[in-house]
């Protein structure tokens, strides 16, 4: 069967034929023998003329649950995808199953947006895909009101969400120009969307809120991976040796980061490209189409790098410092095992990272703040947990009748956990949070429970509580880490809005002492201040190590001892706490106003160029 022709005589059949047609299409024009679960009810719900959100694992077959209908329907789809730079991916694939599609963005030339727009004109196409800037733009409102626009399919929806940890303004926009076109049926599609997220994508494209299809998020395929960070290169080395010659990504939080990591592997001997977007776009290009085609097996990328990328035999991802968020890191690992043979996840996790991930959400506004500091709680509590790491995973995203054992990841794998009896600590936690009327977070029982003369304690006058000051024996950290096994176990709920906990039915077995509280009781870590002791900081070697190259070379140059410049404390400090003006430079030890103004604003740079990559969009 030709595609071409047979689009126009589809589009006149009553959905209960074309469904037979559509089956004709898996077929011949894709190549697949069957439906995989929920594309064959979509695809007849669209078909339907009825909108849909669908949210499905990354290759769970998402993209045929519009291309078909688009085939099957009179007019025009549009698609709807945030970065370029996979468009001429997707239509190329399109094109090489002799489907017409075609799309629109800054990178074509003159003659090729020319011809593109003739298919349009002439009806030729029957998808056309647009970044939501260009959808926004009256000009391409102006030409497609032209034209019978019959469908939207908007990919990657979640970042329409102020709740998700992709939103983009213009995708919220997108309900305007949806508005403009009352005919055109809408699917709104993503792999990563919690309870609230589909909500809100619902709400804010008016969707009715039974259609909606929901795949099973769970890879069993993947195995889940969580280790200390604490010689990551080595680390990275040992899983490589692993798969020799397969396809992996490796995942950095910045750029500097990418480019070191990429230059000691490429020394080893590794065929190997790095991609963020401080490279120059044509070598991005080029390095991700080298990837693609497996030109090179590895490919050493920040967050710049893969969101629609459409490789299927990646057999490993690892992320070398911590995600933003599960959210990410869920589609960051949806990338492994397309074709569905195992793949290896690997997350190297380290407190230092917290410091750096955590400085960055302080520089958000309130309420973008308070979703991330849930977003990242809610990822610490999957890297700390002892329980099957698929628990709080597909809890994470609504999914229920989650077993207790997967049997693929390091947490199923270890016969025996070292676990402890900490009832007591529970009991004393979840008192506490009683006795502040379930009104607070955990940030602020960890305060009453160490005894701390904090505003907020003293301003609600919860110095007086009986719990006050009863956990000093525990570090802070310690206690957070306590305050997220007592979630995972069910004993806590949290309250999005406004960041409160609320105890459980769980919660009132144990503080009767009906039921006893099994966990892990963190070490007391280094990184906290003892008595007379400076706090010893968990800094980023890598940026330590650049700083202090820069230290050497100004020393050099005034032939003074390097120390003369900076301590190595003010570098570590500066390592841990990444400064980015003068005034929070100013804060950082060893440094007063005179060595701001001759080497304040070196070192900022070298911060700055070092973490720029942290949260790249492009």
């Amino acid at each position: 069967m030709n595609p071409q022709t047979a689009i126009s005589p589809y589009g006149q059949k009553p959905w209960c034929d074309q469904l037979v047609q559509a089956k004709a299409l898996l077929k011949d024009v894709f190549g697949y023998d069957t439906f995989r679960p929920l594309q064959e009810e979509i695809i007849a719900h669209t078909l339907g003329k009825r909108d849909a959100l669908v949210v499905m694992p990354t290759g769970g077959g998402k993209s045929l649950c519009y291309q078909i209908p688009a085939l099957l329907s009179p007019g025009l789809t549009i698609v709807v995808s945030p970065l370029i730079s996979l468009m001429k991916d997707q239509v190329d694939q399109l094109r090489e199953c002799g489907v017409p599609a075609v799309f629109l963005n800054s990178s074509l030339i003159a003659s090729e947006y020319r011809r593109h727009m003739g298919q349009l004109t002439t009806r030729e196409a029957k998808l056309l895909y647009l970044a939501p800037e260009a959808l926004l733009n009256p000009r391409t409102l102006s030409l497609l009101s032209t034209l019978a626009v019959a469908a939207f399919a908007i990919d990657e929806a979640h970042c329409i969400s102020a709740w998700g940890h992709d939103f983009r303004p213009e995708y919220r926009k997108l309900a305007a120009v949806r508005a403009s076109f009352p005919q055109a049926v809408c699917t709104a599609l993503t792999a990563t969307a919690t309870p609230r997220v589909r909500e809100d994508i619902k709400n804010s494209l008016r969707i009715e809120g039974t259609h909606e299809f929901i795949g099973a998020f769970n890879r069993p395929n993947l195995f889940l991976e969580v280790a200390p960070k604490a010689a990551p290169l080595q680390q990275i080395l040992g899983l490589l040796r692993k798969y020799p010659n397969e396809s992996g990504i490796i995942y950095c939080a910045s750029r500097q980061q990418t480019d070191d990591l990429y230059g000691a592997l490429k020394k080893k001997g590794y065929a190997v490209r790095p991609y963020h977007a401080g490279l120059p776009e044509g070598e991005r290009i080029r390095n991700q189409e080298m990837f693609t085609r497996d030109d090179i097996q590895i490919i050493v990328a920040t967050i710049a790098f893969g969101m629609g990328i459409n490789k299927s035999n990646v057999r490993f991802v690892i992320r070398h410092d911590l995600p933003q968020s599960l959210d990410a890191y869920y589609q960051e690992i949806g990338r492994a095992g397309r074709d569905g043979l195992p793949a290896h996840c690997l997350l190297l996790f380290s407190y230092g990272d917290i410091h750096k991930v955590k400085y960055f959400i302080q520089q958000k506004n309130g309420h973008e703040q308070m979703v991330a500091n849930s977003l990242l709680n809610t990822l610490l509590g999957f890297a700390e947990t002892d329980l099957c790491r698929r628990i709080p995973l597909l809890r994470y995203f609504g999914e229920s009748g989650v077993p207790d054992r997967c049997g693929r990841c390091d947490n199923c794998l270890l016969e025996k956990k070292d676990q402890v009896d900490i009832t007591i600590p529970a009991q004393m936690f979840l008192s506490c949070v009683k006795r502040t009327g379930e009104l607070f977070g955990a940030g602020h029982i960890i305060d009453v429970l160490r005894g701390s003369k904090s505003q907020q304690t003293l301003k609600f006058d919860h110095d007086g509580l009986s719990t006050y000051g009863i956990g000093t024996h525990l570090t802070a950290r310690q206690w957070r880490h306590l305050a997220r096994q007592f979630a995972h176990q069910g004993l806590l709920t949290h309250e999005l809005e406004h960041g409160s906990m609320k105890l459980t039915p769980k919660a009132w077995e144990i503080l009767r002492g009906k039921e006893l509280v099994m966990g892990r009781l963190e070490e007391a870590g280094a990184d906290f201040r003892k008595a007379g002791e400076s706090e010893v900081l968990d800094y980023d070697p890598a940026l330590f190590d650049r700083l202090r190259k820069k230290r050497k070379d100004l020393a050099d140059e005034k032939g003074l001892p390097p120390f003369a410049v900076f301590h190595d404390r003010t570098l570590r400090e500066m390592a841990a706490h990444l400064p980015r003006t003068r005034e929070s430079l100013a804060r950082i030890y060893g440094v007063g106003s005179t060595k701001i103004d001759k080497y304040g604003s070196i070192f900022l740079a070298i911060i700055q160029n070092f973490s720029g990559g942290t949260h790249e969009n492009n």
